[in-house]
């Protein structure tokens, strides 16, 4: 890799209260390793991540992502810790999405892309990306947002089952006790399912026709786009296992080379005046031979370490270097290469033995074959020790809870160094220089 400054520090944004994203470790890892004073929000002072050894310092954080104004003055008092002006990197829709409308308070302290405001809310939104799609005439399956009873009986006879739900906007996945998308078998799986949503099965829950897959057929593009949406790097894959099975996060990925796709995509940023990281998912529908997109992510995609080109170029990295105004140099893509999320795979995996879809010894030879994981990595090893800890404690104690949370730190602790001082005199003098 050709050296580049790195004096520019990183910080790892999400508001997703989720200590087991292993997507952010993979940015402090990679901007870690390559010189680059990374610090990052954490919710809870156990998560894997905030023990990496690349990381320079966490801020132990979980505001609610509805309180505009605390997150703001939070990651103020950040950036006077760090001292000067550092890369923001959001790994969450949440955390794309408030950055998009309302970060430009933050500009003055830190540098990240600055796409359509609207844009990023609309594209990770379930139904708004599918009523986007429509009007561009990108290809998609047909989908529907719940009203009565009566009308998702009538998508359902139309589409037939099996048939996929997601909640319409994601980063709200906490308001209800269900998995943002899930496959639904018949009609009394989705009775059962419309229970659960309650008051947000109204309007907040989006039904899509399931695209028959198979081998092959899933794939993900991963890029990063300029103020100008030239998006460079630009890297496809194929999604060969997901968490939940055929509904899910990748759990075991390959590098695979698709002009098609990188047409595809790249045309489809361009149109909309995307800017920053982006991570799309498709399928290859055999019925009329199109790749349909399924999900449009305005942030880095967990597994972005797949990618990781013959330059050393990442989409983390990327970002990074244009950010701080620097070149990007590209190398081949790495076709081939395995991405394993470890936690998550063995668990996905046996979903697919109970179907007939993968064999114990097809299983032991793709985890062999996989060139880096989520979270194991031998010059870091504490993330994969309480990454273990925290599987072990989920699996215990999983009888006992209707759902995993985490203390809310409404206040923010840096750590290392002093504790939060709410009586920051000089971050507020500059706060309210703001309003």
């Amino acid at each position: 890799m050709v050296p580049f400054d790195t004096t520019t520090p990183a910080v790892v944004f999400k508001l997703d209260p989720n200590v087991m994203h292993h997507g952010g470790l993979g940015v402090i890892r990679s901007l870690g390793r390559v010189g680059v004073p990374v610090y990052a929000v954490q919710e809870d002072s156990l998560a894997p991540a905030a023990h990496s050894r690349y990381l320079r310092g966490r801020w132990l954080w979980s505001p609610d992502p509805a309180d505009r104004e605390a997150i703001l003055y939070g990651l103020a008092q950040l950036a006077e810790r760090i001292g000067r002006t550092s890369v923001l990197i959001p790994t969450d829709d949440a955390a794309a999405i408030f950055l998009a409308e309302h970060g430009d308070p933050l500009r003055s302290w830190f540098e990240f892309p600055q796409p359509p405001r609207d844009l990023p809310r609309q594209v990770a939104g379930k139904y708004s990306m599918y009523e986007l799609c429509r009007r561009l005439g990108v290809p998609c399956a047909e989908a529907t947002l719940t009203g009565t009873w009566d009308q998702a009986l009538d998508f359902a006879a139309k589409v037939g089952f099996p048939l996929v739900a997601k909640l319409a906007a994601p980063w709200r996945a906490d308001a209800v006790e269900v998995r943002s998308t899930t496959i639904v078998g018949d009609t009394e799986e989705l009775a059962e399912l419309y229970e659960l949503c309650g008051d947000e099965a109204v309007g907040g829950l989006m039904l899509q026709e399931f695209i028959p897959g198979g081998p092959g057929h899933d794939w993900f593009f991963h890029g990063y786009c300029d103020s100008d949406s030239v998006c460079r790097p630009a890297f496809t894959g194929v999604k060969e296992r997901s968490y939940p099975a055929h509904a899910g996060l990748t759990s075991l990925g390959r590098c695979a080379h698709n002009d098609e796709l990188l047409r595809s995509a790249t045309t489809l940023l361009e149109k909309l005046a995307f800017s920053g990281i982006v991570d799309l998912d498709f399928r290859w529908d055999a019925r009329d031979e199109r790749y349909k997109l399924l999900d449009f992510n305005p942030r880095l995609g967990a597994q972005f370490r797949l990618f990781h080109d013959s330059a050393g170029m990442d989409v983390a990295l990327a970002s990074y270097l244009d950010l701080t105004g620097q070149q990007i140099r590209t190398g081949e893509l790495p076709v081939g290469r395995r991405f394993l999320v470890e936690n998550y795979d063995p668990i996905a995996a046996l979903r697919y033995w109970r179907r007939g879809e993968l064999g114990l010894r097809a299983w032991a030879k793709s985890v062999r074959g996989a060139h880096e994981t989520a979270w194991f990595a031998r010059d870091d090893l504490l993330p994969f020790a309480l990454m273990c800890t925290w599987m072990v404690y989920r699996a215990v104690t999983r009888p006992w809870r209707r759902r995993t949370r985490h203390r809310d730190l409404t206040e923010p602790q840096y750590v290392p160094g002093r504790n939060y001082d709410p009586d920051n005199t000089t971050t507020r003098r500059r706060w309210q220089r703001l309003y």
